[in-house]
């Protein structure tokens, strides 16, 4: 059952995977101290992580990026191979660009550093759970930052899906523009820029508007 089918009620179901037990604790006390919010496994590596999701289908997994054996990052490649309805929230100590980058092109829905407070490590399970992207924008202009200045690759068949009002859509987010920005540049209702986002998302199988970013900069959109 993906977040958009949950009824109101329902509560938020989390997989925990790091290495440091102290650490898997210490989150699964913060997170359960939330209403709506149940870590139901955990894991010690990456190859844990996967099975935990593929047998009990969270909604979010939390993946470490150091972890031994398999770490975070071809962990979450694989759990968005299983094609399942789990977000995946990346935390790590460190602040580094490669993770960022390696993080979002695994598909993750979200990038936290672990000295964050336990109010937006709340909040940053909550955005990932409901089909949202969680990154700040400082964060945003880094990724489109990293993938201006490196090469673009031919582009995706799938792109001749789109009509010229969703290409024209799709390149401004590739610019990381929000949909107030989009809606003045192309005089258009926010309404109707967040219908044309949602389509986009769909027609290119895409899990957030952060994930069309990077594609709009892999197929060369966001120069125009």
């Amino acid at each position: 059952m993906s977040a958009s089918d949950r009824g109101a009620g329902a509560g938020i179901r989390v997989v925990l995977a790091d290495d440091q037990d102290l650490v898997r604790r210490g989150f699964r006390m913060i997170l359960e101290s939330e209403p709506g919010i149940e870590v139901v496994g955990e894991a010690r590596n990456g190859d844990e992580a996967v099975t935990e999701v593929e047998r009990l289908r969270p909604d979010v997994v939390c993946l470490d990026v150091q972890m031994p054996g398999t770490d975070g990052l071809e962990a979450a490649r694989r759990i968005a191979r299983l094609g399942g309805p789990t977000a995946v929230l990346v935390l790590t100590t460190f602040d580094r660009d490669d993770y960022l980058f390696e993080a979002l092109r695994s598909g993750a829905s979200g990038f936290l550093l672990k000295t964050t407070s336990p109010e937006k490590l709340i909040e940053a399970v909550q955005v990932v759970a409901a089909g949202n992207a969680l990154l700040a924008p400082d964060v945003t202009k880094r990724v489109i930052e990293r993938f201006a200045s490196g090469s673009v690759s031919a582009p995706n068949p799938a792109l001749a899906e789109l009509t010229e009002r969703e290409a024209e859509v799709l390149a401004l987010l590739g610019r990381g523009m929000s949909n107030a920005e989009i809606a003045g540049r192309l005089f258009l209702g926010e309404a109707t820029v967040k219908t044309h986002v949602s389509k986009v998302l769909l027609k290119l199988n895409l899990r957030d508007r952060v994930h069309a970013a990077v594609f709009a900069h892999e197929n060369g959109l966001a120069g125009r």
